[in-house]
């Protein structure tokens, strides 16, 4: 086949003129004529055209928790959608590039992290997969359990400072760890594929984390203070790790542990036994009590759906299906043990399904390539100050027809909110996706529903980001209506979903639009 260009004496409207790019000998003659091209000229030309609908990225995943450490380095291929001419990329491909081994976190005398050995870590982890942080693209950081107390947090931010720019970080509260837990492992797209209710179960090194989906959107979550390294023993077998929680549970149990000491014999058995009753009966959702209602960390499942299949993840999960074998001098092991007997009983008579991932149900890392440009219908308070970095988007369930409800409104974002742990101190993007007519009836009630839930109680702005041209009314509605005294931008135009960052920037003339650029929280098979 040959490959061929038709050239014409001014690009027709709309048409790509090759002519930019490669020019054409000047004939005469009107006619139209063909020139044969270098195979380097062709693939030139092909290399230019995929690049502009083709983009890669190297990114890298890093989860730092109380018990356990690692980091994934990921090749994602991300393509612009073609239907309309969106500007919108979409990920089409991921590989993973190389996995770090599990670090055991490291923590100092005063159960701080130790920054150094943890930057050290992460230094070496480069090294082995012959990658420079000059090559990252961009980058996710989790932080959960200990890691988020402030100190940790700040010494841990230190350690990618210089990549602030590349990086979402984020810090999960026990809520958000069952999200993740469940997206990282596959448990929210075996849901919504299958259309099948799933429990995922995350037994961690300090937590358990339940999440239970129904066709594929999460609908409850819950944690426990129940871990396979609430303990663990030097090789001499003395304790040289008690948490808090395993200390409650074994006065508990009439027992006593102490540091350097070896415990009695039986009673590292009889601490799995209970703290594997307690993640069976939240599994079997009965009534927590006694110790139970005590290690829970957060309150029980509330939704009402019993699941079809039951997934677990997290390291204990490693156990329950066989891909571990060494013991580290915890109670991981003996706690999957009572948890497979449960199974193979038929106490628990739920089919259970491995999703894969295991210990590495974390997001592989973060793609900052989307950049979009609001509509120009925004509506920016006086004060407002852009830009703003970094914004996780929460998306509240709202009514996709028919009118809005203040109250319920209010309620929704009041559970988007927890299911994310918002707890006050960083600004938050309320996602909303409009379907309808723009009536003042409907807009009012969402107005009224947004004020209701956020107040006015913090100097934080007021984010909204709208897939819809409403954002000009509805800030308008909030500030000068309802009287909110928050800074507002109200963005619409923007396309996000669930996981999403965004970097606001400056208002644009004289347009009179901002740029967006999302960063989305990637995760194996989704």
């Amino acid at each position: 086949m040959r490959f061929v260009i038709q050239a014409t004496h001014g690009p027709a409207p709309g048409r790509f003129d090759t002519r930019a790019l490669y020019p054409l000998s000047a004939h005469d003659e009107d006619e139209p004529h063909f020139h044969e091209w270098s195979e380097e000229a062709k693939n030139e030309l092909a290399q230019s055209i995929w690049k502009t609908e083709n983009v890669e990225l190297t990114t890298v995943g890093i989860d730092i928790g109380s018990s356990t450490s690692h980091l994934m380095f990921a090749r994602v291929h991300l393509q612009r959608k073609t239907q309309l001419l969106s500007s919108q990329f979409v990920v089409v491909k991921r590989e993973i590039l190389w996995r770090s081994p599990i670090l055991l976190t490291p923590f100092l005398p005063d159960y701080t992290i130790d920054a150094e050995r943890l930057r050290a870590f992460v230094d070496e982890a480069y090294r082995a997969a012959d990658l420079a942080r000059s090559d990252i693209d961009s980058g996710a950081v989790i932080l959960t359990g200990e890691a988020i107390k402030r100190t940790n947090a700040q010494a841990i931010a230190q350690i990618f400072a210089a990549d602030a720019g590349k990086f979402v970080c984020a810090s999960a509260g026990h809520h958000l760890e069952c999200v993740l837990a469940a997206h990282g492992a596959g448990a929210t797209a075996i849901s919504r594929h299958t259309h099948k209710a799933v429990l995922n179960v995350d037994i961690g090194g300090g937590t358990t984390k339940f999440a239970l989906i129904a066709n594929g959107e999460i609908i409850g979550t819950c944690a426990a203070a129940v871990g396979g390294r609430l303990v663990a023993q030097a090789a001499d077998g003395t304790l040289a790790r008690i948490e808090d929680s395993a200390r409650h549970a074994a006065r508990a149990l009439g027992m006593e542990l102490r540091l350097g000491e070896r415990p009695a014999a039986g009673d590292l058995d009889r601490l799995a036994d209970a703290l594997a009753e307690i993640v069976l009966g939240l599994i079997e959702r009965r009534a927590p009590e006694g110790l139970a209602r005590e290690l829970l960390l957060t309150e029980p499942l509330a939704a009402n759906v019993q699941p079809h299949l039951i997934t677990f993840t997290g390291g204990v999960s490693e156990y329950i299906f066989g891909r571990e074998s060494a013991t580290f001098g915890d109670i991981a092991q003996p706690l999957a043990e009572r948890i497979v007997r449960a199974f193979t009983s038929g106490r628990i008579a739920v089919k259970m399904m491995d999703p894969g991932q295991g210990i590495r149900a974390t997001v592989i890392g973060a793609s900052q390539f989307s950049v979009q440009v609001s509509g120009k219908t925004i509506h920016l308070s006086d004060t407002a100050d852009l830009p703003v970095r970094n914004v996780p988007v929460v998306f509240p369930s709202l009514a996709r027809h028919g009118d809005f409800d203040a109250e319920s409104v209010a309620a929704s974002i009041g559970a988007a909110m927890q299911r994310i742990d918002a707890d006050g101190s960083q600004p938050i993007a309320l996602g909303i996706r409009w379907h309808g007519d723009p009536y003042y009836v409907r807009l009012r009630e969402l107005a009224e529903g947004i004020a209701q839930a956020v107040g006015n109680g913090t100097q934080l702005p007021l984010i909204l980001m709208v897939d819809g041209d409403i954002g000009k009314l509805l800030g308008h509605i909030l500030e000068h209506d309802l009287r909110v005294t928050r800074r507002i931008i109200s963005i619409d135009g923007i396309q996000l979903r669930e996981f999403d960052y965004v970097d606001i920037g400056e208002v644009m003339q004289p347009t009179g639009v901002v740029p967006v650029v999302i960063k989305s929280l990637l995760f194996p098979g989704h």
